[in-house]
């Protein structure tokens, strides 16, 4: 069972956890995701199945859109909902109009420091495992993207948004900094992300329709169409013979006027085999090979 899942992630679980979860359901080992979300969020999660896990290293440094709600009036120790008060509670009194342009100041390349309590490593040891024993968490600032950030709506002391943000940002860290800036502290109260890459709510699953489809066998209906993966990597479809030599690892000349420097590889309209890199002209070399009938994974020789 080879191919891309898009899971519609409850609250209350870990990524983790669901991959184990799909992993039982779909008896298969190769399982993982193309992004954590906190075990508080809900929405897109993406899953690579068998031999796709190989597909991984090209969704790194995707970009994500996100729907949530920050609360004024005090922060807390996870940044999120599910922490303990690191301040004292108080009555925000803000207006919509100083949130919205407060927003603006973080849309860009911004510097932001990610919250203690995350994956983020001090001396290889993650720092949630060091905010847990209640030891001092220093972590450097880091560079993200923030294309936009929008608060819509404020109903008491809690502002809905929509944020679209470059891979390595943490909302929960935009929320906490806000309320800072106002003086008041803030936290992340919800949060739903609604894209990874080009993959949307729309094509979502419940681990519940999940668990029915395998009941009944039936999965196969529930993944991505290979043809959508990787939109900005054009497609080729290869001969049989072609194929053979792709499968076995060797550079074959392949039907493409892109230009690009990779280019998707499959047999008919639904099968894909591999992803290659151009050597000269038309001439590519198989830098993934994802055969259901061989699946391996090739060298990166200098071509890469």
């Amino acid at each position: 069972m080879n191919g891309v899942l898009i899971i519609d992630k409850p609250g209350g679980m870990t990524s983790h956890h669901i991959v184990h979860r799909v992993r039982k359901m779909l008896r298969e080992k190769s399982v993982g995701h193309l992004g954590t979300l906190d075990p508080m969020a809900t929405g897109v999660l993406p899953l690579v199945v068998g031999s796709f896990t190989r597909l991984a290293q090209f969704y790194l440094k995707s970009e994500k859109t996100y729907e949530g709600t920050i609360r004024f009036g005090f922060s807390t120790d996870t940044y999120d909902a599910e922490g303990e008060p690191a301040s004292e509670v108080q009555n925000a009194h803000l207006s919509l109009l100083a949130i919205q342009e407060l927003a603006k100041q973080y849309v860009g390349v911004i510097e932001q420091i990610p919250p203690p309590f995350s994956a983020k490593k001090i001396k290889g040891v993650p720092a949630y495992k060091l905010a847990r024993k209640q030891l001092e968490v220093t972590l450097k600032p880091a560079r993200v993207e923030i294309t936009e950030f929008k608060i819509l709506e404020l109903e008491n002391d809690c502002a809905s948004f929509t944020a679209h943000v470059a891979s390595g940002t943490y909302i929960r860290s935009l929320a906490h900094d806000m309320g800072q800036k106002l003086g008041c502290g803030a936290h992340l109260s919800a949060l739903r992300r609604t894209r990874v890459h080009d993959f949307t709510l729309a094509e979502a699953h419940s681990l519940d329709a999940l668990q029915l489809a395998a009941n009944k066998n039936e999965c196969d209906s529930l993944f991505v169409h290979p043809r959508k993966f990787l939109p900005e990597i054009p497609s080729v479809t290869a001969t049989d013979e072609a194929l053979e030599h792709i499968i076995c690892g060797r550079a074959v000349n392949l039907p493409d006027f892109s230009q690009a420097r990779q280019v998707k590889v499959f047999r008919g309209q639904k099968e894909l085999v591999a992803i290659a890199t151009r050597i000269a002209g038309t001439l590519f070399h198989p830098k993934i090979v994802l055969s259901q009938t061989q699946a391996m994974k090739v060298s990166n020789h200098s071509y890469s």
